[in-house]
């Protein structure tokens, strides 16, 4: 019976584009839907930004935009990445959408029916300054577990600690630098604590195969309880006061859904969505209870889709999650944490306009994956040499060696019978499929690329066994050819049938060379017999390891001379206009331990957050020197993580290159007027 599948990945945040962890994620979740539908299953594969919540909106406002104009600008760049790495979803929509809007409405009054809503008064953080309570990603101060400073007001990026904003020592806004005050007000809460929820969840979580064994054991330390009772599932803050961009609760003015609950809806909204454009009742597939509904996410993000939103569906009468599977995350250069927040790591515009191949690093992130929660990790020269070695060496090299006999000797026409070595050879090919279609199914990509590298060395040492080069110069052996060379290209068919998931473009261009329909996986039990092939073009060239290193290359140092610097190389206006320059006002400078020369700077360029520096100018002034001052930046320098933290940017100060001419640093200063977030040029 055909599978009725409805896939979906987490929704990333309209603040701003793409990073690599993002295109892991959706690398993952692509490779199973292209697998299910070469299997002949039916998927509804969707996603959408998530496009609510303060930051969006304080963003917006410094940008002199709404916050919708503010998404659709983000939103308008997805194209670009998702077709970079042909990633194939029905649905790209936007949780501010109405469909959204009237999900996320529904689903609460449902609650409410099922008295699952409770009200009540609490005490958090409001900014004087700003006029507004503040989320606590807009919170810092220092850690109350490691005294670690700069840190959110949710958790310690330093020592790894969960705590409350109230518990932040010497606490100040993100948005202004204000010390914030508490101030009580109503908040509508979801009862995750009731009886209910609990009995429901605990049968939820053990059902077979739904979570992975580790997700499972983190999910029971969250329902734990200490020997006074205390911990289990708390009641869960859904609401937010105005002013917010999102979704106002139903008779309740001035209050709106927190980001939270209307994001996961979503992933309904953009089926809803998506159903809309193409027809079909959304109602009814919903209510089938042979759809199977899977989310693929990272494990930062557990707690709410495993807790909150498997109950939220149950009690709202919707059908729940069959599986939740959850990944790690992807690391670079030996293990350096992606970061949302601070931009951290590989650049995949960037490595698509070095002109690298997408299906490159396709393939890379595959051969990694497991069905595990493990990070993995980008490493250059292991990339070089496994795309080069596998995809190029192995793989390509079977369809190279032979193409060209078969289309200049036999009109491309493949031989009907290819002999016992050659049928045993791709009888063991073929009986592979099955371990490896069980692979793909249970997301053990890894796994299932080694199993077909393993079959394409089998082939390798066919054709170094059998040498078409040279039974090419012998008389007489033209039948031996063409039945080796046929030999070798029914191989590679095969083989890519097994690597069409991860290789949907490479794939295209063989089917194409092949003169075959497209490929399912079922053509592997099926041979191709006395079939005439089209002329062969190269289908993949080797990495240039030195396009992988400017992935991370660092400008040149200056020239130096013994009266300070050269001007540096002409440039042209174009070149001048990719430095974003921008004024920021100096909000905190403080001294960094263990470093003689190191100011730690917290800096608001007007974006809605403000940016942690480090610069090298303690030996040239006082933090109290600084603090309320107004400076340029470098707003768009790659983060850099040094021994103290994470630097995003770089302050611009001048100073002479021989000291002993001059020993002063002059940090720049606009003059009276300008404020922050102005573009410098």
């Amino acid at each position: 019976m055909t599978r009725k599948l409805f896939v979906t990945t987490a929704l990333p945040y309209a603040n701003a584009n793409f990073h690599i962890g993002h295109i892991m994620e959706y690398t993952q979740a692509d490779v199973w839907v292209r697998f299910q539908r070469m299997m002949g299953q039916e998927v509804c594969f969707v996603c959408a930004d998530d496009a609510h919540g303060a930051p969006i909106m304080i963003a917006a406002e410094k940008a002199g935009i709404t916050p919708q104009q503010f998404v659709a600008n983000i939103a308008a760049g997805r194209k670009a990445y998702l077709d970079g790495f042909h990633i194939s979803f029905d649905n790209w929509h936007s949780t501010d959408g109405e469909e959204n809007h009237e999900l996320s409405k529904d689903v609460y009054r449902a609650l409410r029916r099922q008295e699952l809503i409770d009200v009540k008064s609490i005490e958090q953080f409001y900014d004087p300054e700003k006029g507004m309570f503040l989320p606590d990603r807009f919170i810092k101060g220092e850690c109350p577990k490691c005294g670690a400073k700069d840190q959110y007001g949710d958790s310690c990026e330093n020592c790894g600690a969960v705590y409350t904003p109230t518990e932040l020592k010497n606490p100040f806004s993100v948005l202004t630098g204000a010390t914030p005050v508490l101030k009580s007000s109503e908040h509508y809460f979801f009862k995750l604590s009731d009886p209910r929820c609990i009995a429901f969840l605990e049968e939820w979580t053990q059902s077979s195969g739904r979570l992975q064994p580790e997700v499972f054991n983190k999910i029971k330390e969250w329902f734990a309880k200490d020997e006074e009772g205390k911990g289990g599932l708390g009641d869960w803050d859904i609401s937010r006061d105005a002013p917010y961009f999102g979704i106002e609760i139903p008779d309740a003015p001035g209050k709106y859904f927190y980001v939270w609950l209307d994001a996961p809806i979503g992933y309904l909204a953009s089926l809803k969505n998506y159903f809309g454009k193409t027809g079909r009742d959304f109602e009814a597939y919903m209510a089938d209870e042979t759809v199977e509904q899977i989310h693929f996410i990272g494990k930062d993000i557990t707690y709410f889709h495993t807790l909150f939103w498997p109950a939220m569906l149950h009690f709202s009468g919707r059908k729940t999650p069959n599986h939740v599977f959850v990944h790690g995350f992807m690391t670079v250069n030996g293990g350096e944490k992606m970061s949302k927040s601070r931009g951290t790591g590989l650049d995949p515009m960037k490595y698509l306009g070095l002109g690298l191949n997408a299906e490159w690093l396709r393939y890379y992130i595959a051969a990694k994956l497991n069905n595990r929660v493990e990070d993995i990790d980008f490493n250059p020269e292991d990339f070089v040499a496994r795309i080069n070695s596998d995809l190029v060496g192995k793989y390509i090299n079977i369809a190279s060696r032979a193409a060209g006999f078969l289309t200049k000797r036999f009109g491309g026409h493949l031989s009907g019978d290819l002999g016992v070595e050659g049928r045993a050879l791709l009888d063991g090919l073929r009986a592979h499929s099955t371990t490896i279609a069980q692979l793909f199914e249970e997301r053990e990509f890894g796994k299932a690329l080694r199993e077909t590298m393993l079959l394409a060395d089998r082939v390798n040492e066919y054709v170094d066994q059998n040498k078409p080069w040279e039974l090419a110069k012998q008389e007489g052996k033209d039948a031996v050819l063409q039945d080796v060379c046929s030999v070798c290209i029914e191989a590679f068919r095969l083989l890519t049938i097994y690597l069409k998931p991860v290789l949907p473009a490479l794939a295209a261009k063989v089917e194409t060379f092949l003169r075959v329909p497209p490929l399912q996986f079922a053509d592997a039990a099926r041979a191709l017999g006395a079939h005439q092939i089209g002329a062969y073009e190269h289908l993949m060239q080797r990495v240039d390891a030195k396009l992988v290193e400017a992935l991370f290359e660092a400008p040149p140092a200056p020239k130096l001379t013994p009266g300070g610097e050269d001007i540096a190389p002409e440039i042209k206006i174009d070149d001048f206009s990719k430095v974003d320059l921008r004024i920021a006002k100096i909000v905190k400078a403080e001294h960094v331990e263990g470093s003689d020369k190191l100011l730690r700077l917290t800096l608001d360029a007007g974006e809605g957050r403000l940016r942690n520096v480090f610069s090298g100018i303690k030996s040239a002034y006082q933090p109290e020197q600084l603090e309320g001052k107004l400076t340029v930046m470098v707003a768009n320098l790659a983060p850099r993580k040094m021994k103290f933290g994470i630097s995003e940017g770089m302050v611009l100060a001048a100073s002479h290159a021989d000291p002993k001419v001059n020993p002063g640093i002059f940090v720049l200063e606009p003059f009276p007027g300008a404020q922050p977030g102005m573009r410098v040029g």
